[in-house]
């Protein structure tokens, strides 16, 4: 059943590429609330990137699937005190917002492990429910991360205001792209703009998006767990 989702999902994202003129974007997985064995589930299929909320679900499934060739990203706000466990933990974390994280996740992620890879979270819209920084403190806090060789920047991430007509979050993703485009003048190693959920990734693609951030099509409803709002797909 969930090799049928994906295969469907992927299948809409590849036909919204070809329509927007597009290459097609990855396909992030968000698993969080999930457990490990639809996880497996869906890995089995050849799904390989999942995304997860909270470092303390993300580890136990982690364990759980030793073996299995994963890559694990953190979609969910980060505090400085999970910073350690988080450096250690991910492949990817979407949502550095802040030079001081920088630094603490540059000196948490061991010499052992490839660099982690980041992506700034930007507050598009200006929304004080949402974290992510401001459209122009991208420049320098790109800068800030860059000269860290335990970290390697790829990107931007960003969740618009959720208007209830998705072409209304259109304009968002057009300045997060202009912004991207902007910020690989002195970055030109940028390949990953992180944007796009279930009722907008088409616009999203359209728009740029070289990931999009898929949940319930490929899971089914989730086990709520979350007190506030998450950065995968509500």
């Amino acid at each position: 059943m969930r090799a049928r989702a994906l295969h469907d999902i992927l299948r809409q994202l590849d036909n919204a590429a070809v329509a927007a003129g597009r290459p097609a974007p990855r396909l992030l997985a968000v698993s969080k609330t999930q457990d490990a064995t639809a996880v497996a589930e869906l890995a089995a299929a050849g799904q390989r990137a999942f995304g997860e909320n909270y470092v303390q679900e993300a580890a136990g499934k982690r364990t759980a699937l030793t073996g299995l060739d994963l890559e694990w990203h953190l979609i969910g706000h980060l505090q400085s005190n999970k910073a350690k466990e988080a450096a250690e933990l991910f492949d990817w974390v979407h949502t550095l917002d802040r030079a001081k994280l920088v630094a603490a996740l540059a000196r948490h992620r061991r010499d052992d492990q490839a660099p982690l890879n980041v992506l700034v979270q930007v507050n598009i819209d200006d929304e004080a429910s949402k974290h992510g920084c401001q459209p122009h403190e991208v420049i320098a806090l790109a800068k800030t991360i860059a000269v860290e060789p335990r970290l390697r920047l790829r990107g931007l991430m960003v969740i618009p205001t959720p208007y209830p007509e998705p072409e209304q979050r259109r304009d968002a993703f057009r300045r997060t792209r202009a912004l991207f485009d902007a910020l690989r003048t002195d970055h030109p190693q940028l390949d990953t703009l992180s944007m796009g959920m279930s009722d907008d990734y088409a616009i999203a693609i359209a728009e740029g998006a070289t990931m999009v951030r898929i949940g319930t099509a490929l899971f089914g409803a989730r086990k709520r767990r979350e007190s506030g709002m998450g950065n995968g797909e509500p």
